[in-house]
């Protein structure tokens, strides 16, 4: 009951936050006004100067036909700026697979400072690589098995839940991409990042010690037991705390299996089916006009569609016709403001990965710890979602001519390559020391370093748009060329 409340606490701490960013947005609003004052376009008179006022200020936020977007796209050739961009592509693909999030916030940074793109392509190719990346983490993930349960490392019934919802926020962010101004991204950004960092680097250490304090206790069986073969080998977690790890069966000791047998290929049908009829209501809504009848009708059909997966997976997990396994025998017991709590996170999740050109495993990864899954089986189901949402993404953003193909197939190629190599060598390295905590570390640092470099490239640009008095306002999505 503890953990219930903490969590919405959580929901009131980022409403609050969220607050206060509104109230700093129009202290900006009002600073931005004076700044202009002088040379603004608008003669008003000084009989009205409280009239003035707010019509500045809403200027600001609004002015009809108004666009802030300019598209940069650089030459593709050979120097410094490709090789440079490719290292840290690489890395952050490595990093960003393992820990189940993608690499965006690394992705990002790198394409607009070096690379040269403008902000909002750098976000939809940022797209492209997550989704090389997470589609490589899947293949190599769909022969593996769960560290101590007798099922599959992706837990298909966690991504049933999640999976719809997170594709029905990739929607919502695309089309906030197109209208919020870039400083309000970055302010959203920074805050959300941050809770997400600490809350896994808070959930890392949990799981260390407690690694930790089973490693001791393997030894002191060593110690008073002859036969060193059964005490030596590493148990790993079930990844809550409170839960007791299983005893291994003989097919969880496999770690590979066949994928034709280790695939829930019924869950994985109906979640395909779901990515294919909201690709096929964004490819025909790009087709009509902007902002017509059509328009938002082929968007909201998208919300049935995903409500129906995610309600009936909700509804099953309450009635207990189904369980999250991962979780063991404390997959069974839910409640309904639970369920309509991590739906509402999952749509969040799609949110900030349209939005901000992430991975929706920024929310999703952190989350699912939370939950109490292994962190194995976080990272896996947490890409495997992403996957869906991320190509959903790339589909919309080619739509809508957000990114250079050459550079986007360069820079996949990269991040796919990355993504092997990263998933191979982490698990190795979690083989030798025995610490399935790394992911989690994994997962903490590259949030905090993407807070750090998105949030410092939006400051910067922020700082200087204030300076060039340029408009900093919502754009017309009406009017966009998007």
């Amino acid at each position: 009951m503890a953990g219930i409340w903490m969590k919405w606490w959580d929901v009131r701490l980022m409403g609050a936050v969220l607050m206060g960013f509104l109230l700093v947005a129009q202290m900006l609003v009002m600073a931005e006004a004076n700044l202009i004052q002088q040379v603004s376009r608008y003669n008003q008179t000084q009989e009205v100067a409280e009239h003035d006022s707010l019509v500045k200020s809403l200027n600001f936020w609004w002015q009809k036909g108004r666009l802030g977007y300019e598209r940069v796209w650089p030459k593709m050739k050979f120097g410094w700026r490709i090789i440079l961009g490719t290292i840290i592509g690489f890395f952050g693909a490595a990093f960003g697979t393992v820990g189940g999030v993608g690499g965006g916030g690394i992705f990002v940074p790198m394409l607009k400072l070096i690379i040269g793109f403008d902000a909002k392509s750098s976000t939809a190719i940022s797209k492209c690589m997550i989704t090389g990346g997470a589609a490589a983490t899947v293949a190599y993930n769909l022969n593996m098995r769960h560290p101590t349960l007798e099922m599959p490392i992706i837990d298909y019934d966690l991504a049933l839940l999640f999976q719809p919802v997170l594709v029905l926020g990739i929607s919502i962010g695309v089309a906030l991409n197109v209208i919020l101004a870039d400083w309000m991204i970055t302010v959203l950004l920074i805050i959300i990042f941050l809770v997400m960092s600490s809350k896994a680097f808070l959930k890392g250490i949990e799981t260390w010690k407690k690694e930790t304090i089973m490693k001791k206790e393997a030894a002191r069986r060593l110690e008073l037991n002859d036969d060193a073969s059964d005490g030596a080998e590493y148990r790993p977690l079930s990844g809550d705390p409170t839960i007791v790890t299983q005893p291994e069966t003989k097919q969880s000791e496999l770690s590979e299996v066949s994928i034709i047998d280790n695939v829930n290929w019924k869950a994985l049908g109906v979640l395909v089916a779901v990515w294919s009829i909201i690709l096929g209501l964004e490819i025909a809504k790009n087709y009509s006009t902007t902002c017509s009848v059509a328009y938002w009708l082929l968007n909201l059909l998208q919300i049935p569609v995903a409500l129906s997966v995610s309600s009936y997976e909700a509804i099953s997990l309450y009635k207990g016709w189904t369980k999250i396994e991962s979780k063991g025998d404390e997959g069974t017991d839910w409640k309904v403001h639970q369920l309509i709590l991590y739906c509402a996170c999952g749509v969040l999740a799609g949110v900030v990965g349209g939005l901000l050109g992430l991975g929706g495993g920024f929310i999703l990864g952190p989350l699912f710890l939370e939950l109490g899954i292994p962190p194995q089986v976080s990272s896996a189901t947490a890409t495997f979602a992403m996957t869906f949402s991320a190509s959903m993404s790339v589909v919309e953003y080619y739509l809508l001519n957000r990114f250079p193909v050459p550079y986007a197939l360069y820079f996949v190629a990269v991040a796919t390559i990355a993504a092997l190599v990263g998933q191979h060598l982490v698990r190795k390295l979690i083989k030798v020391l025995g610490r399935a905590s790394i992911i989690i570390f994994i997962l903490s640092f590259t949030i905090f370093v993407s807070a750090i470099s998105l949030g410092g490239v939006g400051i910067a640009d922020m700082i200087e748009n204030i300076k060039n008095n340029e408009y900093m306002g919502f754009e017309d999505l009406c009017s966009a060329d998007a």
